[in-house]
């Protein structure tokens, strides 16, 4: 490999620097999973060519070498010293210069890698999400076990306050009946007059208890509706499980088939 060689990977070398640099703009703005692709493809070639690089540096170092033989040469078949010193010297200063461009070239493409590698790192990965997923249903299982106990809490303070309620009907009902008890008794007209109260708070009480009975009835039924679809959610909860734990199993033997890969 010659100068023209190392020129041309160093191009080379800018060319894939410029790509990747799109790249880190495009997953800065999108966030796209084949600029994501394209990068480790890249940072491949980048590789590729940092092998290459080192060759030419070897091939360089040869060439220096048989420079220096074909130098020590000259100076035993009597060429001028100087002229040999001088141009001994030329040759080193050239080669350590495309030495120093190539290390500098080098260090810039890898800095962007790094840089690109560290936005990839901060991507979760398949078993991260898997545990973000898992920890959100567990709050999401701590947040419907409240809302129930919530709503059953409010249940039944508004069931007590109905019976307050009756309870303080009932008591208004016996108070006003023990205060015309003793008056009503003592003539035909108050007597029928209790009776018919009497009769009137039966009715009412008759038609009250009525009301309860087909709100319970009412209330049966949305339990039971409530049962059937409890069931069926916890038939579909243990399919869904099942096919996670499957698909953890997929996961994992493709993490290792990855690694394995690499």
């Amino acid at each position: 490999m010659s100068e023209d060689n190392l020129n041309e990977l160093i191009e080379r070398k800018a060319n894939v620097t410029n790509e990747l640099q799109s790249l880190r703009e495009k997953i800065d703005k999108e966030g796209d999973k084949a600029a994501v692709h394209k990068l480790i493809s890249l940072r491949q070639a980048l590789k590729e060519l940092e092998r290459q690089e080192l060759e030419i540096q070897s091939s360089s170092n040869s060439e220096l070498d048989a420079e220096v033989r074909r130098l020590e040469d000259q100076i035993t078949n009597g060429y001028d010293g100087q002229t040999v010193s001088d141009e001994l010297d030329r040759l080193l200063s050239e080669s350590v210069e495309k030495i120093d461009s190539a290390k500098g070239e080098l260090a810039a493409r890898s800095r962007a890698v790094l840089a690109v590698q560290r936005q990839i790192d901060d991507v979760p990965s398949q078993s991260e999400l898997i545990q973000y997923e898992r920890r959100f249903s567990e709050l999401n299982a701590q947040i419907q076990g409240k809302l129930q106990q919530t709503r059953k809490f409010y249940a039944t303070y508004n069931a007590l306050l109905e019976i307050k309620e009756l309870m303080l009907k009932e008591t208004s009902l016996l108070n006003s009946i023990s205060s015309q008890f003793q008056d009503a008794i003592t003539s035909t007209d108050g007597r029928m007059k209790l009776i018919n109260s009497m009769e009137g708070i039966i009715k009412g009480s008759q038609q009250k208890l009525l009301k309860v009975q087909l709100g319970l009835k009412e209330e049966q039924k949305v339990c039971d509706a409530l049962k059937a679809k409890h069931v069926a959610a916890t038939a579909e909860q243990r399919h869904c499980y099942s096919l996670l734990k499957a698909f953890q199993e997929e996961c994992t033997k493709n993490e290792v088939l990855r690694r394995g890969a690499a």
